[in-house]
Parts: C-alpha cells; sequence; structure tokens
C-alpha cells in the first residue's frame, strides 16, 4: 500500500509539475506576442502596401513574393512555393443596377457587385421583370412557365436567431453559390442575390457562383440588404416592375500561382509536421484584411514568436500561405495532393480564417481519442477568456488533408461582426482590432505548441 501511494503521488507530481511548465510557456507566448507582437504590422503591410489579392491578378502575385521575403527575414528553416494554376476572374468596369419604372419611386439606382466567376452581362447589360424567391423548392415551384425570360432575385436573409453566424451563413449561402445556375434551368436570363450579410446597410458582398455543367451561365450580381428590402417592399405593390444591371465580367485562362510555406524543422521528430495557415488570395474589393489577411498574419506569427522565444520545437511547424480559397480553392487541394504523393506526415493542421476578431476557442475534427485530448487543454486557456474547446472543426484549406487522417483543428474568434465585412469594399486594415488580432495569434501559438509537445 505504501509503495502504491508513493506511486500516485509522484504521478500527481508529475502531472502538476507538466500543467506547471505548460502555464508558464504558455504565459509567456502571450507575452511576446503582446508586448512585442509584429503580426499587426505585418496585416499594414500586406493590406496596404500589396492591396486586393486576387487570384490570377499581379496583387495576389506581389502578395507572394511578401509572404516569402517575410518568412525568409524571420529566419525560418526553409521557405518554398508550390506551384499550382489558379482561376484568373476578372471583375472589368463598376456595375450599374437600377430599378426601373417603379410606381412609387420612378427609377431608382441600387447598389451591386458582380459575383466572382460569373459572366458578364456587357455595354447592353439585362433588363426585365424581376421574380423574388426565398429558396429553390419555390423556384422550382414556379416552373419554366414563369421565370423564362425573367431576372430572379434570391432574398433569403441570414438566420438572425443564430447565435453562431457562420451557421447563418451556410444556411443562405446555396442561393449565391448554386442559384444562377439553379435559375438558369427555367431560362431566366438573369439573377440577384441578398448579400450574406448580417447587418442591414448599403454595402452589397461578392463571393464565388459556380455554374454547373451543362447549363447556360447567366449573369449574377449581389445586392446590399437595404436595397434587398427596398426592392421586395416595392415588389409587393408592383408586380410588373423592371430592374436593369450591367456587368462587365469575365474568366481569363487560368494563371500560374503559388502556395507559400515557411518551416521550422523539428529537433526530435522532423518528419512530423504541424501546419498552421489561411488564405493569401482575397476578394478585389477592399484589402482583405478580416478575409484573410489576419489569418496569413497570425500563422506567420505563431512560427516567429518562437524563433524569438528560442523555442524549439520537437516537430516540423509551418507555416502554409494558401492561394486560391475564394473562388477555386486550388491551393488547399495542390497542398494536400503534394502532401500525400510527397508521403508527408501531418500530425495536424490549423487554420484560421474566420477573422481577426477576439479569440473565444478552436474546433477540431479526428478521432475521439484526439478530440479529448485536444479538449482537455480547455483549463490552460480559462484565463486567457477563450472557452470553447468543442469537437468539429477545420477550414476550407486544410479540408482536403482529411482523406490522409489528419486532425483539422479551426480556430474561432468571436464571429457577430465578421458579416458586415466579409467579401466587401469594407475588409480593410482600420477593421482590424490590433490586440484582438495579437491574442489570436498568441492563443493560436499556444495550441500548437501543446501539439509539438504531446502530439494528438
Amino acid at each position: 500500500m505504501k509503495k502504491l501511494l508513493t506511486f500516485l503521488f509522484l504521478g500527481i507530481t508529475s502531472l502538476s509539475f507538466s500543467q506547471t511548465a505548460d502555464e508558464s510557456m504558455i504565459r509567456k507566448i502571450y507575452d511576446e506576442a503582446l508586448e512585442k507582437g509584429e503580426s499587426y504590422e505585418m496585416l499594414r503591410q500586406l493590406t496596404k502596401d500589396v492591396g486586393a489579392r486576387l487570384s490570377g491578378s499581379p496583387e495576389a502575385a506581389a502578395a507572394v513574393e511578401w509572404s516569402r521575403q517575410k518568412m525568409i527575414s524571420y529566419g525560418f528553416d526553409n521557405v518554398f512555393l508550390q506551384e499550382v494554376m489558379v482561376p484568373h476572374w476578372v471583375r472589368g468596369k463598376k456595375e450599374i443596377a437600377r430599378i426601373v419604372n417603379s410606381k412609387k419611386l420612378g427609377s431608382q439606382s441600387v447598389n451591386v457587385v458582380a459575383l466572382g466567376n460569373s459572366i458578364g452581362t456587357g455595354p447592353q447589360g439585362v433588363v426585365g421583370k424581376i421574380i423574388e424567391v426565398q429558396d429553390f423548392q419555390e423556384l422550382a415551384s414556379l416552373g419554366r412557365e414563369k421565370i423564362q425570360g425573367k431576372i430572379v432575385f434570391f432574398n433569403r436573409p441570414l438566420d438572425a436567431k443564430l447565435m453562431d453566424t457562420f451557421s447563418a451563413y451556410g444556411g443562405a449561402s446555396n442561393q449565391r453559390g448554386s442559384g444562377p445556375s439553379e435559375a438558369s434551368k427555367y431560362g431566366a436570363i438573369g439573377v440577384v442575390v441578398r448579400s450574406l450579410s448580417s447587418f442591414l446597410d448599403d454595402v452589397p458582398h461578392t463571393g464565388s457562383t459556380n455554374y454547373q455543367p451543362n447549363t447556360a451561365p447567366i449573369p449574377a450580381v449581389a445586392i446590399s440588404t437595404n436595397d434587398a428590402d427596398l426592392l421586395s417592399g416595392l415588389m409587393k405593390d408592383d408586380k410588373n416592375l423592371d430592374f436593369y444591371f450591367e456587368t462587365h465580367s469575365k474568366m481569363m485562362p487560368d494563371v500560374l500561382s503559388y502556395n507559400v510555406v515557411g518551416e521550422i524543422t523539428g529537433a526530435e521528430f522532423p518528419d512530423e509536421i504541424i501546419a498552421v495557415g489561411g488564405h493569401l488570395d482575397s476578394w478585389d474589393l477592399g484589402e482583405g484584411a478580416h478575409d484573410d489577411g489576419a489569418g496569413c498574419v497570425q500563422s506567420i506569427e505563431v512560427l516567429r514568436i518562437m524563433k524569438a522565444m528560442g523555442y524549439e520545437p520537437k516537430r516540423t511547424i509551418r507555416a502554409v500561405m494558401f492561394m486560391n480559397e475564394e473562388n477555386g480553392l486550388r491551393g488547399g487541394r495542390k497542398y494536400a495532393e503534394l502532401a500525400e504523393s510527397n508521403n508527408e506526415k501531418h500530425i495536424a493542421a490549423m487554420e484560421s480564417d474566420r477573422g481577426g476578431f477576439l479569440p473565444i476557442g478552436f474546433g477540431i475534427s479526428g478521432t475521439e481519442a484526439q478530440q479529448k485530448k485536444f479538449i482537455d487543454w480547455k483549463s490552460l486557456f480559462e484565463p486567457f477568456g477563450i472557452h470553447q474547446f468543442k469537437n468539429g472543426g477545420g477550414g476550407a484549406d486544410i479540408g482536403p488533408l482529411r482523406t490522409q487522417g489528419v486532425p483539422l483543428i479551426g480556430y474561432i474568434p468571436d464571429s457577430q461582426r465578421y458579416f458586415k465585412y466579409h467579401h466587401t469594399g469594407i475588409d480593410t486594415f482600420e477593421q482590424v482590432n490590433q490586440r484582438e488580432l495579437e491574442m489570436g495569434a498568441a492563443a493560436m501559438a499556444s495550441v500548437i505548441y501543446l501539439i509539438d509537445q504531446y502530439g494528438l
């Protein structure tokens, strides 16, 4: 009995020492990020010196070189590029739209932007009667007889009752992603989609649409939420309302681009890789600060913090700048393809692609044992205001690694303001709070440290 009690005492002492050491290390990580952090200055450079970074654009190419040089300057052990062919969509001249011949307002201009990957109308524009629907079921019930030759207006808002705004976004996003193709099946000549926003304002939100094979592509725009409500209200009293819009977007041939990868080589298990990343591309509106400049600079900052602290990881830690998340996901797919063909062993991958807001937690997708081990770390983060360690997580760019059995971790900041800026011209550097961005980088670095120490 005495030997058993001694064993249990030593076990408890060992556990307490380990937790105390981890608490101390995480505190040091936060101190480095908050006192000497460079993520905010990195974001300023990426947004102000490079700007918006749509795949295939000269700015996207400049962003590749900026991130490569930045990681070299921090002395990462290896910095390299991964070739990837990406789509090259061009918006062209500013979009024009107006409600035509309204009984109440006459001709009224409204705020729209072309949906990414959509075809343009050309200078002649598109004009026609407009018909409002909430979903694809309503569209199908109307059928070709009532849709043929008209403009379809998808006006389903984000569900304001949902606390998780990403769930609300997911519940409305199919009208943007597939709406134009669905409307085309019934002979529509154009599509107007209510902006996927949690707020009522005059700012339209772009985003990708995906034309289905064997379906004629038709031009499509997103309309601001205020103007969507205006249009819907006018249509209640005027069933024969006309709508006009003009866009000049077009798809060009694919362009060679790159994922950018920087890494610190592991001292004990160099063949075991922990990846952390964001997507380098953004839409051509605004500066792509929250989406996803924040995730990129936070990921670079994770490695910078470790270098600055003199921390030597057991495993290889990578920062990955993925290209083409917004309108193709080519970078994420290429990264997973190369990981498999090179027989790389990823023991975890984390993505930050929910904006640079206040960190509140992480989610993980993996085996039951991996999820339990991860969630058991929650208490270490409670002193820093982080309370969500939950099952289910990942990110679009790291998603293709799932088939290789890689545990996927999604960084979760507070999302209540995210869909005010998402895919808009107001997603600029000035909308990102320095302390919240730095706290996010510290939280991410702390989780990466724990995975490096203990695996999953």
